[in-house]
């Protein structure tokens, strides 16, 4: 277990997880992922951040070929997860750190995970910073960016921000750096991670992009504590440019359809809204909920500013799978989005009303009426679903200045 030098006397000494596909239990990582630890060498050693408990031997054997365990001074937990701080007991008791360093609320958060009596810890806040020898690391706190704890370590001797979750991917590669991967690749993951992770947080991604923009600071590493580095100055802002673009949501002439189905009628109205938006020159995707995972949907939103939800009426309400996808969906706030609604049903037909109310709730704007048809489609039905696609259409169009 090799590490690898990013930076002169700075190592990768994280894992990759190539088998992941559960992340943290709610999204999927489909090309697996990474658990990246740093450690710096200089008058002090230090590290920062560490892996999932189940890679401690991994990460173990890359920092002896670097040092000896006993000489790591300081360790820096930017993030509390356990997937970053799953080792820090076994670490604390084998490496016997000076001091470590966390924010406020890391604080508060390792002392929730763990027992942490008589650790060396020491809090720090934004502007303070420590010198390690020919180097000095600076501590920026950024609060739920994704978690309370959340804060990013600046090295300026070495123009490297160690910025845990923010601008990762979830990827498993033997590569390191993003210039050594497919571009493509990695945008979509970036666009995968972002959206699953970090969209309830876009303000506060703008404030972040905005604040490193006045502190004036040099960057040319980015250090995610998942997936590729970004290195050299041109990768560090077409990273920035992509999370702008990210957090700022704009309207994009592309739509998905979201749908579940119990006797397919309701799929065959999903097709025919797709026809209402190709005749008008708008890109569709269409979603079975039975075989497109919840974030794979959230993925496709990317690119997508129409999101139209079908489901036939059940039990006087929807599908339990469009619900799980319709409560997931409101948790990560996307922004800037219309909706539709359309479904079967046999008897009451509450599916349109109760799809209706939970896009209003998103904030969706809803510039056309639902479609509902009883049992099976019929061609003045068909023709009702494809006219909502082309209404549909012709509103994104107009947000999007077409």
């Amino acid at each position: 277990m090799h590490p690898v030098e990013i930076k002169k006397d700075v190592f990768w000494v994280g894992a990759v997880d190539y088998t992941s596909r559960d992340f943290h239990g709610y999204s999927l990582s489909p090309q697996g992922t990474t658990y990246n630890t740093y450690l710096v060498k200089d008058e002090k050693t230090v590290l920062f951040d560490t892996v999932k408990s189940n890679f401690l031997d991994t990460m173990l054997c890359r920092m002896s070929n670097v040092t000896e365990l006993e000489k790591v001074d300081y360790i820096v937990c930017n993030h509390l997860e356990p997937d970053h701080s799953g080792c820090l007991p076994k670490l604390v008791e084998l490496c016997k750190p000076e001091k470590i360093f966390c924010s406020p609320l890391g604080k508060r958060s390792m002392q929730a995970h763990y027992d942490t009596e008589g650790w060396p810890i020491e809090v720090v806040k934004t502007g303070d910073s420590i010198n390690i020898g020919s180097r000095d690391i600076q501590f920026i706190e950024t609060r739920m960016l994704h978690w309370p704890d959340s804060m990013v370590s600046y090295i300026p001797q070495d123009k490297l921000l160690i910025c845990n979750d923010i601008f990762g991917q979830n990827i498993s590669t033997t590569e390191r750096f993003v210039d050594e991967v497919d571009r493509a690749v990695v945008e979509h993951d970036m666009v995968e991670y972002y959206h699953n992770i970090v969209l309830p947080f876009s303000p506060l991604v703008l404030k972040t992009l905005d604040a490193i923009a006045e502190m004036g600071i040099e960057i040319d590493m980015l250090a995610p504590d998942h997936g590729l580095i970004f290195r050299g100055k041109e990768d560090v802002q077409w990273c920035f440019d992509k999370y702008r673009e990210f957090a700022e949501q704009a309207w994009k002439k592309r739509a998905v359809i979201i749908f579940d189905t119990m006797w397919h009628s309701t799929e065959k109205m999903a097709y025919a809204v797709a026809e209402g938006f190709e005749s008008e020159g708008v890109p569709v995707r269409i979603m079975h909920l039975k075989t497109d995972h919840h974030s794979a949907v959230m993925t496709e939103l990317g690119s997508a500013s129409a999101v139209v939800f079908g489901s036939p009426t059940h039990n006087n309400g929807i599908l339990p799978e469009v619900a799980k996808m319709l409560t997931y969906m409101k948790g990560l706030r996307p922004q800037n989005r219309i909706g539709g609604a359309f479904g079967s049903f046999g008897w009451s037909g509450e599916c349109v009303k109760s799809l209706s109310g939970s896009l209003v709730d998103m904030g969706f704007e809803m510039p056309v009426d639902g479609v509902k048809i009883q049992f099976v489609p019929t061609h003045d039905s068909f023709k009702k679903c494809y006219e909502m696609g082309v209404e549909l259409a012709k509103a994104l169009k107009e947000k999007c200045g077409d």
